[in-house]
């Protein structure tokens, strides 16, 4: 996504939005009311949302207009399976070239989720959650992988707000708290079983999705909350 364009510009104004939770799963986005927000023609409007629904963050119905996505369970399953996936690659590489100021950046950054946990701030501690898988990758250089984590986080943060719980968030959290201890440790084994242990956790948290293990994860995988 180019946000030095117009259309760009709109496009990541809007996904943040609905990161934090000020645009709601099943919010109908009126072209005539955003065009006059941003101070942009309703052409440029047309467009980014066209380029969300290609994201699928935004439904487009035809002649009732574009609304915020509210993903299905089907859909969520599959989102934390390619993470799932991408992740075990993601953190081989990490820890083949991690740097004592990587995990001080992750410290920093975990801190700032525990604050947001225990202040009951949803909408901070929703992004702040989705952004430390985002931090990793950015932490290697690795600009491709970080806006492909983005793009999954951005959907992932759309089935969060419909489905998880405030004792998931918290776990959550936490155990973004064990995978960074690991990496400090050195323990590549040990941070990548913690990894799959956690997507599949926050899966299996989400309230309305088949009770049990989600697929491909470990039958004790969901925590109690």
């Amino acid at each position: 996504m180019d946000a030095s364009t117009p259309t760009g510009l709109i496009v990541e104004s809007l996904t943040r939005s609905m990161v934090e939770h000020r645009l709601l799963p099943g919010a109908k986005l009126v072209e005539q009311k955003l065009a006059t927000e941003f101070g942009v023609s309703r052409t440029l409007i047309r467009q980014a949302l066209f380029r969300l629904s290609q994201n699928h963050l935004v439904r487009m119905e035809p002649a009732r207009g574009a609304f915020v996505a509210a993903p299905s369970a089907t859909e969520a399953r599959q989102v934390f399976a390619v993470r799932r996936m991408l992740e075990a690659g993601m953190v081989r590489s990490f820890m083949a070239q991690v740097q004592p100021e990587h995990v001080k950046a992750l410290q920093d950054h975990i801190a700032r989720e525990a604050d947001a946990v225990v202040q009951g701030d949803r909408r901070d501690r929703t992004v702040l959650l989705g952004d430390f898988h985002v931090l990793i990758a950015q932490l290697m250089g690795n600009t491709v992988l970080a806006h492909m984590l983005s793009d999954l986080n951005s959907r992932c943060a759309l089935i969060t707000m419909l489905y998880q719980t405030d004792a998931g968030a918290s776990h959550s959290q936490e155990e973004h708290s064990a995978i960074v201890q690991a990496i400090q440790s050195g323990d590549e084994a040990l941070v990548l079983r913690l990894m799959d242990e956690h997507l599949c956790h926050v899966e299996a948290a989400l309230a309305p999705l088949s009770p049990g293990s989600p697929p491909g994860c470990p039958t004790h995988a969901a925590p109690p909350v």
